[in-house]
């Protein structure tokens, strides 16, 4: 007879100690002075879910479908216009659906100097997935953007920030430098799995520098939170204003069928201005500021 699983209150010490134990944060990685001697590192990141986001709950909605095709129709060319005017690099986070569905825009990216990253497969609900299906998921992932790009991403953010028990191992196995899922500090710093200190860099991530959370809605679920641009700017420019002050990482999550609409795009253009006019702010692709902290930690 199958025994009943136990309430949390009921789990022994090695239980919930194993739980929290399974993927820690380590050392921090914050250097002292980031790239030619900058205060502050901003690594602008942009999820292109593209139509993904429908077609993982089922692609019934055209609707949504087509608000999918407004962030490659409209939003990635309009974010690459404004990064090759202010000469700065960001990185992509790209489900290999959509990078099927649009190849010569994951290629444009790649030829202008930007990073494509793993963001799964069709941007599927990782812990729904048996470990081995995420795996073979991971590692298909990893070829077709290879394939379509010429570039092995060397990178992951988990589809949602969704970590599973196994996300971890098989980036290890991937051979990846970093990942930018989870939210266990500011600043980089080297994952730890069941103990073992890895020599994998976080770049951390939070809701409240993700554009999604703000502006977001579905109009057949209760989700429907919408907070005025200038107040979004204003929360984005005090977490980087924080960051420069401490010397750390200000890293922003986007989407290009979020922020690139008119009443909203002025939010990026106006936060890279300010940024800029530090003077010694540091604009890099999550690869370079992972490989960075990485070589300056002498891992």
């Amino acid at each position: 007879m199958t025994q009943p699983e136990l309430e949390c209150w009921q789990w022994p010490e090695e239980v919930w100690r194993g739980k929290v134990d399974r993927v820690r944060a380590g050392r921090s990685l914050k250097p002292k002075k980031w790239k030619n001697g900058a205060r502050c590192a901003v690594a602008l990141s942009f999820d292109a879910d593209h139509e993904t986001n429908e077609l993982r709950d089922g692609g019934q909605s055209v609707g949504r479908l087509s608000w999918g095709q407004y962030g490659t129709r409209v939003g990635v060319p309009r974010i690459l216009k404004m990064l090759k005017r202010e000469d700065i690099k960001a990185t992509f986070f790209v489900p290999a659906v959509a990078a099927l569905l649009h190849p010569e825009e994951q290629k444009q990216v790649i030829a202008e100097g930007h990073e494509i990253g793993l963001h799964g497969w069709i941007h599927e609900v990782n812990t729904r997935v048996p470990p081995q299906n995420e795996r073979e998921l991971h590692f298909r992932s990893a070829d077709t953007l290879e394939k379509i790009t010429g570039v092995r991403p060397v990178g992951m953010r988990t589809p949602s920030w969704d970590f599973s028990e196994v996300t971890l191992q098989i980036q290890r196995e991937l051979g990846l430098l970093y990942d930018s899922s989870l939210f266990a500090d500011e600043d980089p710093y080297e994952l730890i799995d069941k103990g073992e200190a890895t020599g994998m860099v976080e770049l951390p991530v939070e809701w409240i520098r993700d554009d999604a959370v703000y502006f977001n809605m579905n109009r057949f679920q209760a989700l429907r939170p919408y907070t005025g641009p200038e107040t979004v700017f204003d929360i984005f420019r005090r977490e980087f204003d924080g960051a420069y002050e401490d010397g750390g990482l200000f890293l922003l999550t986007m989407h290009p069928h979020v922020i690139t609409y008119r009443s909203r795009f002025w939010i990026l253009e106006e936060l890279v201005r300010h940024a800029k006019a530090k003077g010694d702010v540091w604009f890099a692709s999550h690869a370079e500021i992972a490989q960075y902290v990485k070589d300056e930690a002498g891992l």
